[in-house]
């Protein structure tokens, strides 16, 4: 199946979930990856964001949370973005650059801060580090697609071409 092919309409798209943490610089370079690969699969292929906030990153666990408010309030991956292209000022500010990063997206920043101190979704949270850990991530960004991990947090070198492959393989065979 070529880039071009339909996939019919009922068929799900492959679902690419992308285990990354706010305050990883990894994840960060990895966001060139996730936009090829929107660009090439645009709706055949979910991008979904999982998150592994490690120890070692004091904020991450905060970030975690402001994206699934982020993701509420229907700009989840553009606020992903914007923190992951900011990691060093996270590391510097915590949870007021999380609150302000809102606000110049045009999301209700006070509804940020609300949820940061009322955890309500540390839950979501807390799961996806769970199951994480559950089927080996060790480190971000990690993909999994296909039934495949794929560990990023060594080295991102070939994995987007992997990604294109695995992807290229469930298209054909939903065609």
């Amino acid at each position: 199946m070529n880039d071009s092919s339909p996939v019919p309409a009922d068929a799900p798209a492959p679902v690419l979930d992308v285990w990354c943490e706010l305050q990883c610089p990894d994840c960060r370079s990895a966001l060139d990856d996730l936009r090829a690969l929107r660009a090439r699969y645009g709706d055949r292929l979910e991008l979904r964001l999982r998150h592994f906030p490690l120890e070692k990153h004091k904020h991450a666990f905060a970030a975690a949370q402001a994206a699934e408010e982020a993701l509420e309030q229907g700009q989840g991956w553009a606020y992903v973005e914007a923190v992951l292209g900011r990691v060093e000022e996270l590391d510097r500010a915590g949870e007021p650059f999380l609150v302000e990063v809102a606000r110049e997206l045009g999301l209700d920043a006070e509804e940020f801060d609300t949820a940061l101190i009322d955890g309500r979704h540390i839950l979501i949270v807390d799961a996806d580090q769970a199951e994480g850990k559950a089927i080996g991530v060790t480190g971000t960004p990690t993909y999994v697609i296909g039934g495949e991990r794929l560990d990023g947090g060594k080295s991102q070198e070939g994995l987007r071409r992997r990604i294109e492959e695995i992807t290229d393989r469930l298209l054909a065979e939903q065609g």
